[in-house]
């Protein structure tokens, strides 16, 4: 009898342990990242290097503190994939990441899947937003956008432990 009482506190003090791991990776850390309304979309020009906003409107955006990587956002805007691609720097490496399922405009697959058959670019909107890893901007053929830190070249190497390139900056203490 001993054993069925000890076996059932077992399976109830996993189950909410389970639960409890699953609501806080899903739905705990994450926060809504309020709009300024001016310079949440950001593209790095090819002319100057820099960050530069872009037109858009109806953002949405999710962030974590508990991880450089758990930040993602949609909004649309009225710019053609054409100008921006003239104007921007293109983001050849994107993989978009996933984003919980309730985070519902953001698709990562959709999102893959366009930029594959070429009806979404992909662009640069800040290097190094945080060490070793990057903002990228999808945009598709018809105005929607997406955003989401994805971890850069430099950052591959030296989160697995290894020196950092000579043309990678020198990563912060502590890495």
């Amino acid at each position: 009898m001993m054993g069925k009482i000890l076996a059932g506190v077992i399976l109830v003090t996993a189950l909410v342990a389970g639960a409890a791991m699953y609501y806080l990776q899903v739905y705990y850390f994450y926060e809504n990242v309020a709009a300024t309304g001016t310079d949440d979309v950001q593209l790095t020009s090819l002319v100057s290097g820099e960050a530069e906003p872009v037109l858009y409107d109806g953002f949405e955006a999710i962030d974590a503190d508990s991880s450089p990587i758990r930040y993602r956002a949609c909004f649309t805007t009225t710019m053609s994939n054409a100008m921006l691609s003239e104007t921007y720097e293109i983001y050849e490496t994107a993989e978009p990441l996933t984003a919980p399922g309730w985070f519902e405009c953001y698709d990562a697959q959709a999102i893959g899947l366009a930029l594959e058959e070429g009806r979404a670019l992909a662009y640069l909107g800040q290097r190094d937003v945080s060490y070793g890893v990057d903002r990228v901007v999808a945009i598709t053929d018809d105005g929607r956008g997406f955003v989401w830190h994805q971890i850069n070249r430099c950052g591959v190497v030296v989160f697995d432990g290894q020196r950092a390139p000579d043309d990678c900056p020198e990563p912060p203490k502590g890495y």
